[in-house]
């Protein structure tokens, strides 16, 4: 081993404690003193301390005090990358038959989804993490406008969303969890419907109709399939969020074209039913996508491996309740 305190003085960044590079690793990630310390094993007052020989070491505050936290200065950031690029590189050198003991785990994993597919998926990770790592905590987060970006900057473990027609960039892996179709919601007693578990195109088009729309966009994937057909719709209200429509319709005489398991889920709970569309709607494919960096990791392994159990209970769960409504 060379003996790293022969360097020179000037050279103090690299003589440097590597725990520390762990400690500052974790502050990037988590931006909160105790579960950056939870992450890593530390207590909240080594971790306090740690923090007080990197402000030193960086000649910088590093972090401050925020709403939620802390927040990273512009030396921080600068440091977020290449840090967690050594950190990485460290742990391939030295921990190359590394694994992952899910019930003694103690830490947490994130991911970025929409509304949608946090109903769908959040239950049965939660059920699935429960029963076999009680140590290890769920965080789910928003969308990013990248999902690239939030994957290489380490926001996410991994990203479920619908598959993008954008080429994804370089070092980010995609697999495919599940295909969605749409059904539309209306109330029980819609009195346009009658009952009726099909709806006639020019009733349909008639109709005040709730689009979601998560991004801000004034049309969605019904106004594309009338355009073709040389039809429109009204739409008479938008809203960002996916579990914000089937409340309002039940209230309502709008109808709202939703995922199937989205409305399978409020059919039991609202007074609401669902009916088929009177023209064929494109599905959609949920995607896990996730950073090359992690492919290898045990933990990351097994996490994703427990967010395709969820997805392929959830389908299954469709199945049933599909033949069961036959």
């Amino acid at each position: 081993m060379i003996d790293m305190t022969i360097m020179p003085a000037a050279h103090d960044a690299l003589t440097a404690d590597l725990n520390l590079m762990r400690v500052l690793d974790a502050l990037l990630e988590e931006r909160h003193l105790t579960r950056a310390g939870k992450r890593i094993g530390v207590t909240q007052s080594a971790m306090s301390h740690a923090l007080g020989r990197l402000r030193r070491l960086f000649d910088d505050p590093l972090f401050v005090r925020a709403s939620r936290g802390l927040a990273p200065t512009a030396r921080a950031e600068e440091l977020a990358e290449p840090v967690r690029a050594a950190m990485q590189s460290l742990s391939r050198c030295f921990d190359r038959q590394a694994t992952f003991e899910p019930a003694s785990a103690d830490r947490a994993f994130a991911i970025a989804t929409s509304d949608y597919g946090a109903f769908v998926l959040a239950p049965s990770l939660l059920e699935r993490i429960g029963r076999e790592a009680p140590g290890v905590d769920l965080r789910i987060r928003s969308l990013g406008a990248s999902i690239g970006d939030q994957l290489a900057r380490g926001d996410a473990d991994v990203v479920a969303a619908p598959t993008r027609r954008d080429e994804m960039p370089a070092g980010v892996r995609s697999r495919a969890l599940y295909r969605e179709h749409f059904v539309c919601l209306v109330r029980r007693q819609h009195p346009l419907l009658k009952g009726a578990r099909t709806i006639d195109l020019a009733t349909w088009t008639s109709m005040r109709h709730v689009l979601i729309a998560p991004g801000g966009t004034a049309r969605g994937v019904v106004d594309e399939t009338l355009a073709q057909l040389g039809k429109k719709r009204r739409v008479a209200l938008t809203v960002p969020s996916f579990l914000l429509a089937p409340h309002l319709v039940a209230g309502s005489d709008a109808i709202v074209t939703v995922g199937a398991r989205v409305a399978d889920a409020f059919t039991k709970v609202l007074a609401l039913r669902a009916v088929q569309p009177p023209v064929k709607l494109p599905g959609f494919e949920m995607r896990m996508y996730w950073h090359e960096r992690h492919h290898r990791d045990p933990a990351h392994q097994w996490f994703r491996a427990l967010v395709r159990a969820a997805a392929e209970r959830v389908t299954s769960g469709r199945a049933v309740s599909r033949r069961g409504a036959a």
